[in-house]
């Protein structure tokens, strides 16, 4: 923003600084001048004013102020000896204009006042300068001091001429009372701005108005109807304070942004408006001549006047040296806030009460006070110390610890995680032969396929599954989250993969719960309650509950075929459901160490014929049990059940592996436990050998 260093120089009896001078000492301690250029007898200062300084600094005043807060020097702030205002005994302003605003909401303040027999021109040179300095266009001498005002002061301005206005009353006379009015638009109203543009408005867009149309858009344009110009006698002026919102809203709704807006919309001091009017009339009766009806035709609510009064902040004086860092002797904090228009009292031992000028309106808490003190005193004053403050390491969360972990397992599994949303559809309730007592139901719900809350993991996955399977030949995916079942929610941990996968996926349940420190894992017949019996999601031949210590922690199986073929899946999928609340509650983060042997290892492998309802488990532990702690592993390298084998006989192949941590087992050895073995199985048991 354009800054006149002469009008700056205005406000002060002795010399500023130079200009390159005051735009370092600006920088330092208000805002960053971005540039110093001269203008004929003149300087530009560009000066970066952050927006919360907008409702103040917007004008050539607060920029004042703020240099005489940082120079010490004297600001000589407007006055009522600087207007030089002569009102005319004969005329009454509220005689000829009477304001009626229809929403004290959106116009907090409308002050006008009425000049008689002015004399439309070109304005004096200095002025035409300093407008120019800033960037303004100059046009005539009303327009031009208007604008003139809001770049000293902050408050936009405008003018209407007296005689285009509609007349209160019928019979049109040239003197007779003219009604403003403060309202919404209506839809579709329309209004020719100054400019030439015309717009359309709706019930959001706040208007000035007279009895019949729009005269402007409120705190943003004027309009073509009212416009001064070189026949203008009779001059109306306007100051308001509008409600910021409604001039954003307005402003953004019509793409117009001007001067004026840009003023409204960042907030002004309400009590500006009898200073800028004031200061206008007097200079349009030294510029432009004319005589000043008597009185300001003043809307200003009780409400907005008297409403709490100006603001008080109380300052615990040892606070500003804590927070500072620095201690400021009492008289200079009082001088500092003096000097920025602020007013203090005394309020106890090291305390004071600061009366908040109503220009300040970025101002409202003891913090904001230290800021302005720091600044203006100098933060290159305040020596750098090291904070002293107590590190407290955060209270571990074992939740999230053992989620990342289990998370990390699956990965390195090469399982890929995936989040889905916590609902499901009616037809997948239907699909998976859900309990509807157990569902929750969704009271307001975005569409038909959020309609419950999910109380498995698995459809959602499987809809990953039928969704992706025409992109990849082999998919691994897992998801932890919440399932909801009524009247509880716990978090579970579910896997799928593709493919004939089942004892591949028991590998991943064991490399998982071993990774997390839990033993005693066992594999059990899946034993279906009455409801899962009419319709059940598992292949009852592949499926099994994952126990540990006796207790159920979730399921490992096939998906049924009726459920592939009701979701077109093609081929197999395995699926995991683990309990994450009883994971976690049994995971330990204590492993035994294991040293590897340095002894190698012997292979023997074995197949046995056994019956078909003879599971693994059982075969395996016979193994273990016979062959002893000289048994390292088991592998399970091939199931067959044909028309080969007799009737109703499948045959398990094993490689048994043997290492001692002790010494190289002999042939001999290994041999004698590998007959011990078969010895076992075959008169124990009655199980057929195969060598």
């Amino acid at each position: 923003m354009n800054f006149s260093y002469n009008w700056l120089q205005s406000f002060f009896k002795r010399k500023l600084p130079s200009p390159e001078k005051l735009a370092e000492l600006l920088t330092k301690h208000f805002a960053e001048v971005e540039g110093v250029k001269k203008e004929g007898r003149d300087f530009t200062l560009n000066i970066d004013v952050r927006p919360n300084r907008a409702p103040d600094c917007f004008s050539h005043i607060g920029i004042a102020r703020e240099v005489g807060a940082i120079t010490n020097l004297t600001y000589r702030g407007l006055t009522p000896v600087n207007f030089r205002l002569k009102e005319d005994e004969s005329l009454k302003a509220s005689d000829f204009v009477k304001v009626e605003v229809k929403n004290k909401e959106a116009c907090l303040r409308y002050t006008a006042r009425v000049i008689f027999d002015v004399k439309v021109g070109h304005s004096p040179e200095w002025m035409r300068d300093r407008l120019e300095v800033c960037g303004l266009r100059p046009i005539n001498n009303i327009v031009d001091i208007l604008n003139y005002m809001m770049l000293e002061t902050g408050q936009p301005l405008h003018a209407f001429d007296f005689e285009k206005i509609e007349a209160d009353k019928r019979g049109y006379q040239r003197r007779s009372r003219r009604k403003i009015i403060v309202r919404f638009a209506k839809n579709g109203e329309k209004i020719k701005t100054l400019d030439e543009e015309e717009y359309e408005l709706d019930k959001d867009i706040l208007v000035i108005a007279d009895s019949k149309e729009p005269l402007a858009i409120a705190g943003i344009k004027g309009g073509k109807k009212a416009e001064i110009t070189n026949q203008t006698k009779i001059v109306v002026l306007e100051a308001a304070n509008f409600n910021p919102k409604i001039i954003r809203r307005g402003s953004r709704k019509i793409d117009l942004k001007t001067d004026a807006s840009w003023r409204f919309e960042h907030g002004i001091d309400p009590n500006l408006t009898e200073i800028a009017i004031n200061r206008v009339a007097g200079l349009i009766q030294e510029i432009a001549g004319g005589k000043i009806a008597k009185g300001l035709v003043d809307f200003f609510p009780p409400h907005q006047k008297f409403g709490g009064g100006p603001k008080k902040i109380k300052l615990d004086l040892d606070y500003v040296d804590g927070l500072l860092g620095v201690k400021i002797p009492q008289k200079e904090i009082k001088n500092i806030l003096k000097r920025l228009g602020f007013n203090c009292n005394e309020a106890g031992p090291h305390c004071i009460e600061v009366v908040v000028p109503t220009f300040r309106l970025d101002i409202s808490i003891p913090e904001d006070l230290i800021e302005e003190i720091g600044r203006i005193y100098g933060y290159e004053k305040i020596p750098p110390k090291f904070p002293i403050s107590a590190l407290v390491p955060p209270k571990r969360n074992l939740e999230i610890f053992w989620e990342d972990l289990s998370k990390n397992i699956l990965k390195e599994s090469g399982f890929n995680e995936v989040y889905n949303y916590s609902f499901i559809s009616n037809l997948q309730l239907t699909t998976y032969n859900l309990q509807l007592k157990n569902v929750i139901e969704v009271e307001n719900p975005t569409s038909a396929d959020f309609q419950y809350l999910r109380p498995s993991l698995i459809p959602n996955l499987l809809k990953n599954i039928q969704k992706n399977q025409k992109f990849f030949k082999e998919i691994r995916i897992c998801e932890l989250g919440k399932v909801f079942k009524a009247p509880k929610e716990k978090r579970m941990l579910t896997g799928v993969m593709t493919g004939d996968s089942f004892f591949e996926v028991k590998g991943v349940i064991d490399s998982l719960l071993n990774k997390m420190g839990i033993s005693n894992i066992y594999y059990d017949d899946y034993q279906p309650t009455p409801e899962d019996s009419k319709f059940s999601i598992w292949q009852l031949k592949k499926c099994a509950e994952v126990k540990v210590d006796g207790e159920e922690i979730g399921f490992l199986g096939e998906i049924s075929p009726k459920v592939l073929e009701a979701l077109k899946i093609a081929g197999k999928l395995v699926v995991f459901d683990l309990d994450f609340e009883k994971l976690q509650k049994i995971a330990s983060e204590e492993h035994e160490y294991q040293p590897i042997s340095k002894y190698p290892a012997a292979i023997r492998d074995l197949a046995i014929l056994v019956p078909q309802e003879i599971r693994v488990a059982e075969v395996l532990n016979k193994i273990y049990d016979a062959g002893g702690n000289l048994i390292r592993d088991i592998d399970l390298f091939d199931i067959y059940e044909g028309e080969e084998l007799p009737e109703k006989k499948k045959n398990l192949a094993f490689h048994i592996i043997y290492q001692a941590t002790d010494r190289t087992l002999s042939s001999k050895e290994i041999d004698e436990i590998q007959e011990k073995i078969i010895k076992a199985c075959q008169e124990e048991l009655e199980w057929e050998v195969r060598k």
